[in-house]
């Protein structure tokens, strides 16, 4: 076992090294922050960015939109690994999943990092009241609703598990593909009764009365709401908001698949079979969920309003990967291509930049040391994300930080890197396919030009950063 403990920092050490910070940011430590900031740190589970603050005008997110309005937006941010407890240990702990090894829905982080200090518990251990309402780490949906799941005891001084009728009434859920369990259906209720009887409604009232009880003491309060993760279940009130035979399909091109490598495709056959207006039935409660969700979203923050916390609080908000919707025949996540890599990220500082975007790349992993930079502490270890604060004080700094994101596929790996301009991709180190998707003139990722003669140069730049991202091999 210590064999095994010191292999496993010497491996830390080594990613580490071989992953400098950028020149923007290199040598800079924690500084201390002039007051003590709250923290709200709201995650959503299997968000893609069909929000109005992305440019989504079919899909009504007002709440969202106007968090984003009071901060900073991030439009090309990335997670590490497009699956639920490999993106949330990941960004968690501040480590990239080939450090956490969490490439699983059943491996808790803690079996290969024992002692690495969480991104609350860091708060935890700073005289912060540190809660968690809703998932925060895995476990799952909705399978494990009301239950701790994969939680770390370590992180929190208060742990609440909602379930609501949602929860309670699954049976009465229509699964479009039956041979699929509902947390990886594509499956859909519209309910009766209040959004305060649903999972994601408790969770907001529960927030709300911790916002209550510890208003006069500097916290940490982690909000995990659950939709629109499947089932997509909201009250009826929401689907009534969208007219389902106008809901619109991801773009489609004649021989799409036919450049694709095998192992990039998750969703087999291309969107399991299903007519369009099946996947417009789908899409539309996927949709439904998202608004109902932002209305729970807007609640919190209204309290936090009232109880005047705002100017005293920052707020972020995050999706753990996003989700594809029939892009390229794919659903839900476990690909790489841009729609299941590229999440919602938004920071919200007191007295900071408001109402900005910046099209920078950056990953889930930077919010670790950018809370802790915030909030002057100093988290003890070394963190792999870097810091955004440069690009809260002013969106379009100069950065250099590409993006990685990663996954499995039996017993190969995809493991991408994206920059401002391109997405490059490699299956099993190359042998199972080859990727390059130029973003300046194909956002939809229709064309790969991994054989194209013109982009020689730039793939062999790519490939170089890539495996300056990947030094390790994944055990």
């Amino acid at each position: 076992m210590m064999k095994r403990k010191y292999a496993l920092a010497g491996a830390l050490a080594l990613l580490l090294a071989q992953c400098p910070a950028p020149e923007s940011y290199a040598g800079d430590g924690p500084k201390k922050a002039k007051q003590q900031y709250n923290v709200l740190f709201i995650a959503v589970d299997d968000l893609n960015n069909d929000l109005g603050c992305y440019g989504n005008t079919f899909v009504k997110s007002p709440n969202i939109d106007r968090l984003a309005r009071r901060g900073v937006r991030f439009d090309k941010a990335y997670t590490q690994f497009p699956l639920c407890s490999p993106s949330r240990s990941s960004l968690l702990t501040g480590q990239r999943p080939d450090v956490t090894r969490i490439y699983e829905l059943q491996t808790h982080f803690r079996q290969n990092l024992p002692d690495i200090v969480t991104l609350p518990q860091l708060f935890k251990n700073n005289n912060y009241y540190s809660a968690r309402v809703g998932k925060i780490y895995h476990y799952g949906v909705p399978g494990q609703i009301g239950t701790d799941g994969l939680d770390d005891t370590l992180s929190w001084h208060r742990r609440v598990n909602p379930r609501g009728r949602d929860k309670d009434e699954e049976a009465l859920i229509k699964n479009l593909t039956p041979d699929r369990g509902l947390g990886s259906a594509l499956a859909w209720r519209a309910t009766e009764g209040t959004d305060e009887e649903q999972t994601d409604g408790k969770v907001a009232s529960e927030a709300i009365r911790i916002l209550n009880e510890k208003k006069d003491e500097p916290f940490f309060l982690a909000v995990g709401f659950y939709r629109p993760h499947s089932p997509y279940v909201a009250p009826k009130k929401y689907f009534d908001m969208y007219e389902e035979s106008k809901v619109p399909l991801a773009p489609e091109k004649e021989g799409d698949l036919d450049d694709i490598p095998e192992a990039a495709l998750f969703t087999k056959p291309a969107n399991w079979g299903l007519s369009v207006d099946q996947r417009k039935e789908a899409l539309h409660a996927y949709y439904a969920t998202i608004t109902f969700m932002d209305a729970q979203v807007g609640r919190v923050l209204d309290e936090l309003d009232r109880l005047k916390l705002t100017d005293k609080t920052i707020i972020v908000l995050w999706s753990d990967h996003g989700y594809n919707v029939g892009q390229h025949g794919q659903w839900m996540k476990q690909s790489l291509f841009e729609n299941s890599a590229r999440v919602p990220l938004i920071f919200s500082v007191p007295g900071g930049t408001r109402g900005k975007s910046s099209s920078r790349t950056v990953e889930l992993l930077d919010i670790y040391p950018t809370l802790s930079e915030l909030c002057g502490l100093d988290p003890g270890q070394k963190l792999q994300g870097y810091s955004l604060t440069p690009l809260l004080k002013n969106p379009a700094a100069a950065w250099d930080k590409p993006a990685y994101t990663q996954v499995r596929r039996g017993n190969i790996f995809g493991r991408s890197v994206r920059t401002e301009h391109y997405r490059y991709t490699e299956w099993d180190e190359g042998r199972a396919g080859i990727e390059l998707y130029d973003h300046g003139s194909d956002p939809d990722e229709f064309t790969n030009l991994y054989k194209s003669d013109k982009y020689t140069a730039t793939l062999k730049e790519l490939a170089g950063l890539l495996k300056k991202g990947y030094p390790l091999t994944a055990q």
